[in-house]
């Protein structure tokens, strides 16, 4: 990776994290970096793979973000995993970490009233170094194609439906969590076996997408208990 637009040295000891990695969502960036600059996150750190759509370009122009580049394999890289285990190894620990895709909306109790940092604040007064979270689909009532998407647009607007009851919950034998499968993809496309929905999904690591690294903790990935997405 090379630092396309580094500024890493304006990150204060109390800030909350962001990590993704992307490729050509620049009609995405601006609702998800306002989404979340609301929210309380304080500087952004995100790989950019190969955009040509000028997502690089504008994300090198915002004031808090760190911007990285790389034109090498998503897939080898697992999937972006490595990546980013390698910024927050060097920028997150002390820190508490977000680990967002820029079409993920994090969602927890309150959120509408109360920021980000209250929900941390809690989690530390509490001992709880993660907060683990159900990665819910969210899709339009009718054809897909019908509900076209305008940058900055909140998609909540369009994508505002979403499977309420075909989950399947399961401990994961290997971490000791849970494990959620189903949703749109087991209803569509597995009716009959429901759970190859989550089939190819790696399993779930013991870290949500919310946590606070210390020096000394070991950290594989920010995997969320994902309903057959």
């Amino acid at each position: 990776m090379v630092a396309a637009s580094d500024r890493t040295g304006r990150i204060r000891p109390d800030d909350i994290l962001a990590f993704a990695t992307l490729r050509n969502e620049k009609i995405r960036l601006e609702y998800y970096l306002r989404y979340y600059r609301q929210m309380g996150v304080n500087h952004f750190l995100i790989v950019d793979n190969g955009s040509d759509d000028g997502s690089l370009e504008y994300l090198s122009e915002q004031d808090d973000v760190s911007v990285w580049t790389t034109e090498a394999s998503y897939k080898r890289a697992r999937f972006g995993v490595d990546w980013l285990n390698w910024l927050q190894s060097k920028y997150g620990h002390g820190h508490w970490n977000l680990v967002v895709d820029v079409d993920e909306f994090l969602i927890y109790p309150f959120c509408d009233t109360r920021p980000l940092r209250a929900l941390t604040d809690w989690l530390d007064a509490s001992s709880i170094k993660s907060f683990s979270a159900m990665l819910l689909d969210m899709y339009p009532k009718g054809p897909i194609d019908a509900f076209p998407y305008r940058e900055g647009q909140d998609p909540f607007e369009i994508a505002n439906w979403f499977d309420s009851g075909n989950y399947a919950v399961t401990k994961n034998k290997k971490f000791g969590n849970l494990w959620i499968q189903g949703g749109p993809r087991a209803r569509v496309f597995f009716p009959d076996n429901p759970a190859r929905a989550g089939a190819q999904q790696d399993p779930l690591g013991q870290m949500g997408p919310l946590l606070r690294l210390c020096q000394l903790d070991p950290y594989g990935s920010a995997a969320r208990a994902e309903p057959g997405l």
